[in-house]
């Protein structure tokens, strides 16, 4: 049975604290009628230091399950599938980090558990809810889509810990690309360089192309989504939180001191955007869904249709990967 609480508090808890489990664990924190209630991490030093952080309480797993509402469930990815179908067994709502679980198999039992149970599971895909992209949400169903062109782009943090740029990087984007277009990916093709820390792939939905790239080569970190419509052309920046729309882009010869030159002009549109925290709109969306009984902004059924989109590029990129192999010996 869901604990899902009428007027108290919704009492949160966050299971593993590394770097976006602490994130989660502050965010809670700040939110209001929520109370982090308490966490739990393998590391007991670093239960305790966020939790003395962000004045709450580490305990073990099974008080988790005893004492919380909600969780955040942000570990390994190899653990998704039994903490997450843990959490549901006890009545807790569920926001558990991207990937859904490690199969696409995994994921749709942890969404049939969730939905017999009558419980909110919401998959962290978390650029949905940066305001620039909910902006390009708004306006995308005014327009003729040609094309989607994403980059996200930047060197390692940490060189020796290198994760799988489709599913660590890319996977935002075919999240929002999917979300954007509100279709699934027909055919796709995908190349690779630097023994697969650089990624490319070209998806066609239906009569729309989108083009995504990530690396984890590229010396200048980049997250941009540009949307190439009939009407205009959109660019958005993930990380400055803007949107531009180009229209009327027209070319002329115009004659000054009596010389003929050439420019391009165009008019720009700034939209307005409501900046702020994706995290934070994140976690108020997951705890509005708990308290109305609503469908969560990212289901069960994107994060599956995600991880689906990713383990087939990746299965791409490793033929890739090993036709080059073949070529060189």
């Amino acid at each position: 049975m869901s604990r899902t609480p009428s007027s108290r508090p919704i009492r949160a808890g966050v299971i593993g604290v590394g770097s976006m489990g602490e994130n989660h664990a502050r965010v809670y924190s700040e939110l209001q009628n929520v109370d982090l209630a308490c966490i739990t991490d393998h590391d007991e030093a670093i239960a305790q230091r966020v939790a003395d952080e962000y004045g709450t309480e580490a305990v073990d797993f099974e008080t988790v399950l005893d004492r919380c509402d909600v969780v955040t469930v942000s570990v390994p990815t190899q653990a998704h599938y039994d903490v997450v179908s843990d959490c549901l067994a006890a009545g807790l709502h569920v926001l558990v980090e991207k990937p859904i679980a490690e199969t696409t198999e995994q994921g749709r039992a942890l969404a049939e558990q969730a939905d017999r149970e009558g419980l909110v599971l919401q998959v962290g895909h978390i650029e949905r809810f940066n305001p620039a992209v909910q902006t390009v949400t708004d306006l995308i169903d005014d327009l003729d889509v040609i094309s989607l062109e994403a980059e996200r782009l930047g060197p390692p943090l940490d060189r020796d810990a290198l994760g799988n740029v489709v599913s660590d990087l890319m996977v935002h984007d075919i999240d929002v690309v999917g979300s954007v277009l509100d279709a699934k990916p027909d055919t796709m093709t995908a190349m690779s360089a630097e023994n697969g820390q650089y990624a490319t792939t070209t998806m066609q939905y239906d009569d729309v192309v989108a083009s995504l790239t990530a690396s984890r080569v590229t010396q200048k970190k980049v997250r941009k989504l540009t949307v190439t419509a009939r009407e205009c052309l959109v660019e958005v920046d993930y990380l400055e939180q803007s949107v531009l729309i180009h229209r009327n882009s027209y070319p002329e010869y115009v004659v000054d001191d009596g010389k003929r030159r050439y420019r391009h002009e165009s008019v720009i549109e700034r939209p307005r955007v409501d900046n702020g925290e994706p995290l934070r709109h994140e976690l108020e969306a997951f705890v509005d869904a708990v308290r109305t009984g609503s469908e969560p902004v990212v289901t069960a059924e994107d994060g599956i249709q995600a991880l689906e989109t990713v383990q087939t590029i990746e299965k791409l990129v490793e033929e890739d990967v090993r036709k080059t192999e073949v070529q060189v010996q």
